[in-house]
């Protein structure tokens, strides 16, 4: 029988590379995303499924889970990865943004789990792997509700990875500093325009400055560590949060 493996987030960067790379070790991957085009062309190119719906809402993370119950039965794998970022002074944070980062990075997870948890309690094997980042474990300016979530995540991960242990269920973070992804490509953009660089400057002098490693993750290799962590080779690591940062907390 196949693993179903659930990832959200999963139409574009690290989540269609987590899909793309669980697709090929053999599981029935269901793609969850707000962008219903580039969502259903990659699930169908993966032979796979495709469920739109906003994970922001409660409603959405019932509907989702609950879909791919109903047609394969189970699920195996979920890679909490859905996300987005927004830059601004607590000050001028705006509310909805903080209240919308938190409801999608930290309760999304959460309620994913929640659902998802009694088919893997009694198959009695499950993975659960959180996208976090190197900012769920280190601090940067201007990034509050990012930050707090994704720290919030780290706690969600090892609570749920004590839990989870005599059930056969693994729940672990992943933590890459700058991933080669739209997301970041949007970021670099807006730091070059802000501090009247180019953005080749931003990437070497802002982004990877505490880098011991001088180049960007790939998505492929954040996909790689994920399927590492769903393996059964990875059943003894559980509550981790793994650093893919490039040496940047190795100061």
């Amino acid at each position: 029988m196949k693993k179903i493996a659930l990832v959200t987030g999963g139409a574009s960067g690290i989540g269609l590379a987590c899909a793309e790379r669980l697709a090929a070790e053999g599981m029935t991957v269901v793609i969850a995303d707000m962008n219903e085009k580039a969502g259903t062309e990659h699930a169908k190119r993966l032979a796979g499924d495709f469920v739109s719906g906003d994970l922001s809402q409660k409603s959405g993370c019932r509907q989702l889970v609950d879909a791919t119950l109903k047609k394969h039965g189970t699920v195996h794998v979920l890679v909490n990865n859905a996300g987005f970022q927004h830059v601004a002074p607590i000050e001028d944070f705006p509310e909805e943004q903080w209240e919308r980062m938190i409801a999608l990075m930290l309760t999304a997870p959460f309620l994913l789990t929640r659902y998802c948890w009694p088919a893997m309690k009694q198959q009695k094997w499950g993975r659960i792997v959180n996208m976090g980042s190197i900012h769920a474990l280190i601090a940067s300016p201007f990034k509050v509700g990012y930050i707090a979530a994704k720290h919030g995540l780290v706690g969600l991960t090892r609570t749920a990875a004590l839990e989870g242990g005599e059930f056969g269920i693994t729940v672990n973070a992943i933590c890459p500093a700058y991933v080669r992804t739209p997301l970041i490509d949007n970021q670099i953009a807006d730091q070059a325009k802000a501090n009247n660089m180019s953005s080749a400057q931003v990437i070497e002098k802002i982004m990877l400055a505490p880098a011991a490693v001088k180049r960007l993750i790939e998505p492929a290799e954040v996909a790689a560590c994920v399927a590492y962590l769903c393996s059964d080779a990875a059943g003894v690591i559980t509550g981790s949060a793994l650093t893919m940062d490039l040496g940047w907390t190795a100061r």
